[in-house]
């Protein structure tokens, strides 16, 4: 996929996402985090090559106007969307699936100081609420949502809803598996119904 194609996923993505999003131009102009997954691009094109001063230099420049901070050794899918953006971390070693919704405040954290994987796994269509941290090498499944503020230490199956401090995983509600429990009116949830936790 070009680049430019790339841009205009991206700008569905975050159309699709946001409802305050007005048109193509407003959000390729002024939306800092697809400004900040643009430019992640670039770094992490460069830090593939081997290079690492460069990368960082692109990715602490992208801090200073966008404050989103995205290491260029992270691997991030297509379609990420960080809204509003400021304080958003993203660690070197984390790696996030396709059409991840990051909100502000968002740690994706390493713990203690081993070399290696010690930054969480996401998998695709993960929510994360705003000043949540995930920390440490821990694996959130597919279509998982992140409740604001919560601190998630321990990893989650696909289709969890983890909220606390520590978070606690519990069935999504709309989970395939959930679904089979009725609602009230015998009609089970869809997907389209599930917990989101946008606090």
């Amino acid at each position: 996929m070009s680049p430019f194609a790339r841009i205009r996923e991206d700008i569905l993505a975050a159309r699709t996402h946001d409802p305050a999003a007005r048109g193509a131009v407003e959000v390729f102009l002024v939306y800092s985090g697809l400004h900040a997954v643009w430019w992640y691009r670039l770094a992490h094109a460069l830090w593939r090559r081997g290079l690492r001063f460069l990368p960082r230099a692109i990715s602490q420049l992208t801090r200073f106007f966008t404050g989103i901070e995205i290491h260029p050794g992270a691997r991030i899918g297509r379609r990420l969307f960080i809204d509003h953006g400021m304080g958003v971390v993203i660690g070197e070693t984390a790696v996030l699936g396709d059409d991840v919704h990051l909100y502000h405040q968002v740690t994706l954290g390493g713990t203690g100081h081993a070399r290696g994987k010690r930054h969480p796994t996401i998998g695709d269509r993960v929510i994360v609420g705003a000043g949540a941290k995930v920390l440490g090498d821990i694996e959130l499944g597919h279509d998982c949502a992140v409740g604001s503020n919560a601190v998630v230490v321990h990893s989650a199956p696909p289709w969890s809803t983890l909220v606390g401090i520590p978070a606690e995983a519990r069935p999504r509600r709309g989970a395939p598996l959930a679904a089979a429990a009725p609602s009230g009116e015998g009609i089970p949830e869809q997907p389209d119904q599930a917990d989101f936790y946008m606090i």
